[in-house]
Order: structure tokens, then C-alpha cells, then sequence
């Protein structure tokens, strides 16, 4: 049983709280940290509804958390600009960490995290919880089968609608130091699929990225065209702007001898399935596709849970969990490549070449 403590308390951290629930064979939260401490206290109340009996310390500041506790596991739910400085300090303090998405928002903070779990033989991982949804992994088991021969292309739509209110209940939403835009935000789930499932080789990027309606630092809108080392092709549509309400986040991936969508409100539900192999192997389209499938209650959908299970058996097996640092930090190089490109008006090459790259150093209020 790995003893487990939750810095941050706010939209995400529900989720957080469900995965600790689903894991009660391997997980035992012993301690949230918040500054705001009634936030604390309602996820305490939150996950003593399963543990009524658990014994969990509440805190303000996380160094003294990590002081007076000694968790084997931190997950950390804070605001992005300052995910590098927490988890480089749980890990000093010999905790794994389990990060929130974007890692960072910087390739030398990025760059710091990983190192730091290295020198400490420690594990790192970065909430990219899509992976885990049923669909991809469905969809991640055909391509590692080669069912889809070449691949050529594939897309993520993200169409999303975060208003004013959202940005104006955390004023450090849609800032450059501490969040960045909707790529950075909303759509570093999508961007984090693409190019895992594309392989992980993005080589050149090139963007356009708008500030259309809110009232924000950064982007409320970004399109890119991404070119992998295979010679195949990634597009980007990610949007906080659609009118009124979420419509939907779309992977799409086509190969020569395969295509297959995932939609629904975030990529969730299998829509297209279709192979060259399908019959062969009974795997045909009217076979696959449940027309009653639903989405999950939330855009979160189920994947926490599934996570958090990989990161405990990565720990026991000492392996790499599945979305480790390293791989973490690809859609982050992604997106600030986007951002560049916007800023020069030009493509721009990756990996990137400078370790201090930031949005912050290329735009400014």
C-alpha cells in the first residue's frame, strides 16, 4: 500500500480524489495540501464518503506537508506555472510525483523535473489520462499490430467552450506565466494524442494563433500543421471560443490500410472503424461500434483511475510509466513550437534546439 498526498485542491482535483477511491487495494491518501484551506477540507470530506475511517492531514504550504509527512507518492493539481517548483521539491523530498498536465511551461523546467526524478531514481509521470481511454487503447493496439500499414495523416479537434466566467474564477487562467492559452490548457490532451499515437517524432511545426473573445493573456484559438519524421501529417483545431457549449475533442487517424475516428465530447467514443483486415479477423465496423455508447459524465472521462494504477505497478516493477516525463514533455515542445511559429510568422524545427525556450520570452502583454 503506497501512502499518497494531493497538493491542490481546485476544477481537476475531484478526479484526482476518484482515482485515490479506485485504487484502495494500492493507494492510502494521508494528506491535501491547498492554500485555501476549506477547499482542503472538502476534498478530505470528498474522499472519507469511501474511507471514512482514514487519517488525513490538511495543510497549507506544501514544504511543510512534505516536512512533517512522508508520502510515497505526490500528486500535484496546481496551477501550471508552478508544477517544475513543486515537483522538483517533492522529489528532493524522495516522493514519486504524478504531475498535472502541462508538465511545465518551459522545456528547461521540463528538462529540470526530468533530470531531478533521474537523480534521484525516482518516477515522474504527466496526467495525460486519454491515453487510457478504451477507444485509444483500442486504437493504440491496432497500430502497434500494423494494421494500419502507412500512416498518412491524423487530426485533433478540440472545440471546446470555456466563457468568461471560467477565466474570471482563477485570475492566473489564460496568463502567460501561469497557464498559457487553450492550446497550453485545454488542448494539451489532444496535442499529447496526436502526435503518441503519430509516434512521438513531431520534426517541424507551423501555426497561426488568435485571441478572438477572452479577455486573456494568451490564445483562445490555435491551428497547426505538424510534420512527423515518417513523412506523415498532423493537423491542430483547438478552440475555447464555440458557441455555446462544448461540442467535441476528435482523433482522427488515417493509414493506408486503416481509418479510425474517436470523438465525443473528449475523445471517448469510437465512431469510424475500418480496416483492410477487418474481415478476416472479424473486426468489421458494425461489430465494433456500439450505437448506444454515451459519453463519460465529464470531458475528464474515466482515464485518473487507469493512470494511477500504471504509476503504482511502474513503481513496483520499476519501469517507466506509461506517460513518463520524457514523453510528457513532447506535446509541451509541440505547443511552444506553436507559439514561435506564431510569433516569427515562420515553421519552426524540433526537437528544439534552446532549453530556455518559454511563451513568456515571446510574448508579452
Amino acid at each position: 500500500m503506497k501512502k499518497i498526498a494531493l497538493i491542490g485542491c481546485g476544477r481537476i482535483s475531484f478526479k484526482h480524489i476518484e482515482a485515490f477511491v479506485n485504487n484502495a487495494d494500492k493507494l492510502i491518501l494521508t494528506a491535501i495540501c491547498d492554500p485555501v484551506l476549506q477547499r482542503a477540507k472538502e476534498k478530505e470530506n470528498d474522499y472519507k464518503k469511501s474511507s471514512p475511517n482514514a487519517e488525513i492531514s490538511i495543510f497549507t504550504d506544501y514544504r511543510e506537508m512534505l516536512a512533517k509527512q512522508k508520502p510515497d507518492i505526490v500528486t500535484i493539481a496546481t496551477e501550471s506555472g508552478k508544477h517544475c517548483q513543486i515537483t522538483v521539491d517533492c522529489l528532493n523530498a524522495g516522493c514519486h510525483v504524478i504531475c498535472e498536465k502541462p508538465m511545465a511551461l518551459s522545456t528547461k523546467d521540463a528538462d529540470l523535473m526530468i533530470s531531478t526524478a533521474k537523480r534521484k531514481n525516482l518516477k515522474l509521470a504527466v496526467c495525460f489520462q486519454n491515453r487510457f481511454n478504451a477507444p485509444v487503447q483500442k486504437l493504440r493496439a491496432a497500430l502497434d499490430a500494423g494494421r494500419f500499414g502507412k500512416l498518412l495523416h491524423g487530426s485533433i479537434q478540440i472545440r471546446w467552450n470555456r466563457n468568461e466566467a471560467y477565466y474570471a474564477e482563477a485570475p492566473w487562467r489564460g496568463t502567460w506565466e501561469q497557464d498559457g492559452g487553450t492550446l497550453m490548457n485545454q488542448c494539451t490532451h489532444g496535442i499529447d494524442l496526436l502526435q503518441w499515437i503519430m509516434g512521438e517524432n513531431a520534426v517541424r511545426v507551423q501555426a497561426q494563433t488568435r485571441r478572438f473573445l477572452r479577455p486573456i493573456e494568451a490564445e483562445d484559438f490555435g491551428a497547426a500543421i505538424i510534420e512527423f519524421k515518417s513523412g506523415a501529417v498532423g493537423i491542430i483545431e483547438g478552440s475555447a471560443d464555440i458557441f455555446p457549449k462544448n461540442i467535441n475533442e476528435t482523433l482522427s487517424v488515417f493509414g493506408e490500410k486503416g481509418s479510425v475516428v474517436i470523438g465525443g465530447l473528449a475523445v471517448n467514443k469510437l465512431e469510424t472503424w475500418r480496416f483492410a483486415d477487418a474481415e478476416k479477423i472479424g473486426d468489421t465496423e458494425e461489430k465494433t461500434l456500439d450505437p448506444n455508447e454515451k459519453d463519460p459524465p465529464t470531458v475528464y472521462g474515466f482515464g485518473h483511475s487507469a493512470l494511477f494504477k500504471d504509476f503504482v505497478s511502474a513503481i513496483e516493477e520499476d519501469r517507466e510509466p506509461l506517460i513518463s516525463g520524457e514523453s510528457g514533455k513532447k506535446s509541451l515542445e509541440i505547443i511552444l513550437a506553436i507559439y514561435k511559429s506564431q510569433k516569427t510568422g515562420k515553421p519552426v524545427s524540433l526537437p528544439l534546439n534552446f532549453s530556455t525556450l518559454n511563451m513568456k520570452g515571446y510574448f508579452k502583454k
